[in-house]
């Protein structure tokens, strides 16, 4: 069932950094805003979503890495690198953070493929071919598209009330989510409350917000779109 588009949206541009598997909050700038960009021409940022996403398990939060080679420090050539056999340990998390969940089961041949069968090399490929499977999955159909220029972050007050706007190429201004969506440090974003919604793990650590699409996606199913 398509159910379109149930809250109004933002007649502008979201400006995002890309992601793996990214929290609740990035999704929901997909789902609201009327164009969304993804930022190829930033430089690599560690500790960030743009290579690592959050999970809940049974002793409580937990953030699954991908490593990769930063020789050229572009976002956009960022490499995959296979150490660690990240891909066999990450699902393994998954399905031991998950396999309980309400919908495990009926996702789980859609993300296998992420993990067991084919392979990427770029980072911001890996994480596009997420996105769009994770849309298709939640029944959104966002306008996303990667930059064609470099945009240089709005500079933010010491103490900042929203999310920076950048101007794009057209002139137009663009809300800059690229910083304010961080694990460590995130700005304000009056547009988003997390809504609190089923966890398998509620019961032990209480309701934990923005957490990865995952989450809600594998808790929720197809009522997931209601908490975007």
């Amino acid at each position: 069932m398509n159910y379109g588009n149930l809250f109004p949206r933002i007649s502008m541009t979201a400006l995002l950094a890309t992601t793996y598997f990214g929290p609740v909050q990035w999704y929901q700038k997909l789902y609201r805003y009327d164009r969304v960009l993804i930022d190829q021409h930033e430089s690599f940022r560690k500790q960030t979503f743009r290579n690592r996403c959050i999970i809940a398990t049974t002793q409580g939060l937990q953030a699954l890495t991908v490593p990769i080679d930063t020789s050229n420090p572009a976002i956009g050539e960022v490499r995959l690198s296979d150490h660690g056999n990240w891909r066999h340990h990450h699902w393994q998390a998954l399905q031991s953070a998950y396999g309980e969940s309400p919908f495990f089961d009926y996702y789980e041949d859609d993300l296998r493929p992420f993990f067991t069968e084919r392979r990427w090399e770029r980072l911001i490929d890996f994480n596009e071919a997420i996105c769009l499977k994770m849309c298709e999955l939640l029944d959104i159909q966002p306008s996303v598209q990667r930059t064609t220029d470099f945009h240089r972050p709005a500079t933010v007050s010491p103490v900042p009330l929203s999310v920076p706007a950048v101007p794009l190429a057209d002139g137009s201004p663009a809300d800059d989510f690229r910083e304010a969506i961080n694990p460590k440090h995130p700005l304000p974003d009056p547009s988003f409350q997390p809504q609190t919604y089923y966890q398998v793990y509620a019961l032990k650590h209480g309701f934990l917000p923005n957490l990865s699409i995952l989450d809600l996606l594998l808790n929720m199913g197809p009522e997931a779109i209601f908490f975007l």
